[in-house]
């Protein structure tokens, strides 16, 4: 998929730029922006007048006493900043509701955002300080708690989880410290554009139309889509500031921020002026929901007004998102399909697409999808696709549907399998692509695949257990192990138990039941009939690192068929997670495989039976991941 493209362009532009960029502080070498609060000129609700317009719809008000409070949004130069806020205190604010109103006014590509935040704090030391960022292009206008708007120290941060390359951070001041577990309710309020702009990866080198195509985030009259945390920040975080180029950690942050507000709820209430024609589309977090008809038409002068809503849901292992647009829609087999009306031709590969990934997903999957397939089409076919459940968003073009079938091929495993455990939603959805392209290939370039990407894994792993930053998949936050190490673990299954018997297991799985750890455990156990509590242990449960496999010595003897030899490997595991391998012996007339299991730090002798005089011994063939490589073979001497 292109979206891999832009990950390895960023991996690249980050090693050649990672230097410059950690030199960079807070504030210091990208440029900052100030935006003033409105005036009641501007905003006539803020002296309580009514709106000149008669389509107008009154989204905020605001009291003299609150612009009585208000502080500018960024100091003035040479002014010392007095609240110093740290990436602990960033770290121990978990956002546990989100209830947002947003207006958008797409022809000044803008909008407006009254939030109510329910805050805790999951930090060991009171909070004096809530710190609250959201894209430097936004203003921060005022923060309130219990009808009091508090005082706050607003300044810009580098950070590149945004696509502008900065935050706006408003470091709040409680009357009274928060304490560890104790829960606030905030209103915030805050405004500004949000358009076309990929600065942050232009910033590293990165070719102008990669960056382009990468950063597509906008509010415009023709199409708005803000991806959330990582791409555009139009919703208040937390986060610590991390940059592009320093190693992993922009991802390791982006996954920490989805695993602590997993739990939360997010309501949206979203209200779209348009002066054409209305638009007919909106996904308001990853869910097609439906547009009531406008409220106000437009007029020479005022805009109409359309709105749309989400009730109360929880976020998941993913970030609120918001995509209005006006689309043709196009169905057919699998695929819903909204497209751009001038590239409605293009919708029938994705239609192809999902038809011929149809029969592999319902094989391992079931007959029955738990939602609809959606493809959304982008503004320009070169844009990077981007996924979010069963919503695919991607720049169609002329592609034969060969091409598309990985992309949709994906989105359609989440049509079919939903689970709350990320290691499961997208595992499943990782260990089906190498399925297809086993299907349509062979084995080998299945686990190549695989192994295209083990380098990232045996990095990030732990060589001791407890001693590295390593992550069991019931909590891991990164893409490598809940995408990379799960596809490999449903791999090692699939040798383990067989195909037929993890199909069952994975039909079988119920997301509403899944309510333990050893849920999905059970149910490969029921179908297999073994006991596979070691393997869950050391690959699911904990995080024990990789496998370090070797061939110690071979030695083989006459048997007592004439034709047969007796053949005794012996083999070592110096690593601390134990593993099921194959063994292949190959002799001039036959090969041989069975399979060995050993736990960590042990070692074994087993012996086979092969006609003919062995010529080649092979311990793994790829499926179990190790320290340094997935292939161990010992020539023998004829």
């Amino acid at each position: 998929m292109r979206i891999w493209l832009f990950f390895a362009a960023i991996i690249i532009c980050g090693g050649l730029c990672g230097a410059a960029c950690a030199q960079q502080t807070p504030g210091d070498s990208k440029p900052d922006t100030q935006q003033s609060a409105p005036s009641s000129a501007e905003n006539p609700e803020a002296d309580g007048s009514k709106p000149s317009n008669p389509n107008a719809k009154v989204i905020f008000s605001r009291s003299d006493e609150d612009d009585a409070a208000a502080k500018p949004e960024t100091p003035a130069a040479g002014v010392k900043v007095t609240v110093q806020v740290t990436d602990k205190e960033r770290s121990a604010v978990t956002f546990t509701a989100y209830d947002l109103d947003v207006h958008l006014a797409p022809r000044e590509h803008s909008l407006a955002v009254r939030a109510h935040l329910d805050v805790r704090n999951d930090g060991d030391q009171p909070l004096p300080v809530v710190p609250l960022q959201i894209s430097s292009s936004l203003h921060w206008e005022g923060v309130s708690l219990d009808g009091k708007r508090l005082p706050m120290e607003v300044t810009k941060i580098n950070s590149d989880v945004d696509h502008t390359g900065q935050l706006s951070e408003a470091a709040v001041e409680l009357p009274t410290p928060l304490a560890p577990q104790a829960t606030l309710r905030l209103d915030t309020v805050y405004s500004g554009p949000i358009e076309l702009g990929a600065r942050r990866l232009l910033a590293l080198g990165t070719p102008d139309d990669l960056a382009e195509h990468s950063d597509w985030d906008r509010i415009s009259e023709t199409f708005t889509g803000v991806r959330g945390f990582g791409d555009t920040v139009w919703y208040p975080v937390s986060s610590v500031p991390v940059l592009l180029g320093d190693q992993a950690k922009i991802f390791a942050e982006i996954g920490a921020q989805k695993l602590r507000q997993a739990d939360a709820t997010v309501a949206m209430r979203v209200s779209v002026e348009f002066y054409g024609v209305a638009p007919n589309l909106a996904v308001l977090d990853g869910r097609i929901v439906s547009i009531e008809k406008p409220s106000a038409m437009p007029t020479e002068e005022y805009p109409g007004v359309v709105a749309c809503s989400l009730p109360a849901t929880r976020l998941g292992f993913t970030v609120p998102t918001l995509f209005i647009a006006s689309r043709t829609y196009q169905e057919g087999g699998s695929a819903r399909v909204y497209v751009r009306e001038e590239n409605a031709a293009n919708a029938q590969g994705v239609i192809e697409a999902a038809a011929t990934a149809k029969p592999l997903v319902e094989q391992w999957l079931g007959s029955k999808p738990k939602q609809p397939l959606i493809v959304v089409d982008l503004p320009e076919a070169g844009d990077f696709p981007y996924e979010q459940g069963s919503v695919l968003f991607i720049g169609l073009d002329p592609d034969t549907p060969e091409k598309l079938v990985e992309p949709v091929g994906h989105a359609l495993t989440h049509a079919y399998f939903v689970s709350p455990r990320e290691w499961l939603n997208e595992g499943v959805a990782v260990f089906v692509g190498t399925l297809w392209t086993e299907h349509i290939h062979d084995r080998t370039l299945a686990l190549e695949k695989l192994e295209a990407a083990r380098g990232a894994l045996t990095f990030a792993e732990p060589v001791t257990p407890g001693e590295g930053t390593g992550q069991d998949l019931l909590h891991a936050s990164d893409s490598i192990y809940y995408r990379t190490k799960a596809a490999y673990v449903l791999w090692m299954l699939r040798d383990m138990v067989g195909d037929k018997q993890l199909a069952f297991a994975l039909q079988a799985y119920d997301p509403a039941s899944d309510n333990s750890p050893d849920y999905f455990e059970h149910l490969v156990e029921r179908a297999s009939g073994k006991n596979l509590k070691w393997f869950f242990e050391d690959w699911v449960y904990r995080d024990r690192g990789l496998p370090d496999l070797s061939i110690s010595a071979v030695n083989s003897t006459h048997a007592a068929h004439e034709s047969q030899y007796l053949v005794a490997v012996d083999i070592s595991n110096d690593g601390f997670a134990g593993a099921e391998v194959s063994v292949t012996i190959r002799s001039h007339d036959s090969t041989v495989t069975e399979r060995v299991r050993l736990d960590g730090k042990s070692k074994t002798v087993h012996r086979m039976t092969v006609n003919g005089a062995p010529v080649e011994v092979i311990v793994n063939d790829g499926t179990v991941p190790e320290v340094q490589a997935t292939l161990h073979k010992r020539t023998l001497g004829e």
